[in-house]
């Protein structure tokens, strides 16, 4: 480490002679190893964002599976639009005309709890649940395939399907403007 020579004139002849001062030197090695080792033990002992996922299983599009008969009583159909908007129907297509709808808790999470109490009272036995079709269009964003994948959880709704969207779907997203 260096030091600073602060001793005051004195040694030539005619100099003034001056008191010496003593040097204050501080020796800050110990500091630096104690906020090294500060650091340290936070970096450790902080826990990082945990990264929020969800799982979801895909079929092979290569094989060729045998579709099961859906029971359309039990079926609400859900069709997500363009610009936070969906519509929802229950039943086989076109009995009901379809409800324009959009997400939280006054939306479709409200219809998806309504329509599972009325379908588990109207269907007597061991299949008396909710079976939920979620059908994106063209205009659809992924945020909004994640929003209805959540209000199915936060609902409970356990059956569920992700399907294709039909061509006369589609023309009925068209016609009420969610394209």
């Amino acid at each position: 480490m260096a030091e600073l020579d602060t001793s005051g004139g004195g040694k030539h002849k005619g100099g003034k002679i001056r008191s010496k001062k003593a040097s204050t030197r501080i020796d800050l090695t110990a500091m630096v190893d104690l906020a090294f080792l500060l650091i340290t033990f936070f970096i450790m002992a902080t826990t990082l964002a945990k990264p929020k996922a969800m799982d979801t299983f895909w079929p092979d599009k290569t094989k060729k599976d045998v579709q099961l008969p859906v029971p359309e009583t039990r079926t609400m159909t859900i069709l997500l639009g363009s610009g936070d908007q969906l519509e929802w129907w229950v039943g086989p297509a076109g009995a009901t005309p379809p409800t324009k709808d959009n997400f939280g808790k006054n939306g479709i999470r409200k219809a998806l709890i309504e329509n599972g109490k009325k379908i588990e009272a109207t269907h007597a036995g061991p299949d008396n649940y909710m079976i939920v079709l979620v059908k994106a269009g063209d205009k659809s964003t992924y945020k909004d395939f994640v929003a209805i994948l959540d209000e199915l959880n936060i609902t409970g709704i356990q059956s569920r399907a992700v399907v294709d969207i039909t061509p006369a779907e589609t023309a009925l997203l068209k016609k009420d403007g969610l394209d």
